[in-house]
């Protein structure tokens, strides 16, 4: 289930919505501000990483682990 950000056109609060489905309408998703259905969906950056990684956390940043 995807996560959309959105910016309420009647308080102006950006805030994060867990959407079922990427076809819910925007007038469906209430503001937690004034709990106005008035949101439009913004842009947002991809996530980024989050999963498992296959470097060590032995190397610091800018380390490359060896010694």
């Amino acid at each position: 289930m995807p996560v959309f950000d959105y910016e309420c056109k009647n308080c102006g609060k950006v805030f994060e919505e867990l959407v079922m489905s990427s076809s819910t309408p925007d007038s469906d998703i209430e503001c937690p501000g004034c709990g106005e259905h008035n949101s439009i969906r913004r842009m947002s950056a991809p996530s980024i990483g989050g999963g498992s990684s296959s470097f060590s956390s032995a190397a610091g940043c800018g380390s490359s682990g060896f010694s």
